[in-house]
């Protein structure tokens, strides 16, 4: 290889690399930028992150995953039929994760009791690795392991998918993807008002 071509290839890869790094923690482990690459941007919107909403006359099929939470239940898609889910795909060593949390933490509290239901997706870490984050942060929701299986990933395979990490996803009542909050939730506005919208069947 010429030193022209070396030096191209090297500017080329620092520059993918760039690309990963403002689109959130990239993730090796679950290969999420490599799997979900055909993810697509619907009725972008911009905002404190990355939006995309799908219209509701646009959505495609039910997203169908069966997984085991950290605590050895079953969180189902079939079984959260009816209800507004929240999927965040996260690890503990990515610092936007970190800085969403608090966020998180405060939809998930205002729509404690309703039928809003939150998921966190684990794409990396061991179980101590993610209860420590857990404890810290204060999460209460389940959590999945996905860094084996990557059973939720893959459910979301020509889907609106995480394409990065930190990436949220809400799902309708039918178990649609209606909107992906790509990168950190930088407050708690758009998540609430994703969730809220879908919840009141206010979606366009």
């Amino acid at each position: 290889m010429s030193v022209i071509s070396k030096r191209f290839a090297v500017l080329a890869a620092t520059a993918v690399a760039a690309v990963l790094v403002l689109s959130g923690c990239s993730s090796d482990s679950g290969g999420l930028a490599k799997q979900y690459g055909n993810g697509t941007t619907q009725n972008y919107i911009s905002g404190d992150g990355a939006v995309t909403e799908v219209a509701t006359d646009k959505r495609t099929d039910a997203v169908d995953f069966s997984a085991k939470d950290t605590d050895g239940d079953t969180v189902s898609s079939k079984a959260l039929k009816g209800k507004v889910v929240v999927l965040n795909f996260w690890y503990a060593g990515c610092p936007p994760c970190r800085a969403e949390a608090k966020y998180l933490n405060k939809v998930h509290d205002e729509y404690a009791g309703k039928d809003v239901q939150f998921i966190g997706v684990n794409v990396r870490d061991e179980r101590g690795t993610a209860a420590a984050f857990e404890r810290t942060f204060g999460i209460d929701y389940p959590t999945v392991l996905d860094q084996k299986t990557g059973e939720m990933q893959l459910a979301l395979s020509g889907q609106i998918a995480p394409n990065a990490v930190p990436a949220t996803i809400v799902l309708d009542k039918q178990g649609r993807v209606a909107a992906r909050v790509l990168g950190a939730v930088d407050g708690p506005s758009i998540l609430d008002t994703l969730v809220g919208d879908e919840l009141a069947g206010k979606a366009s």
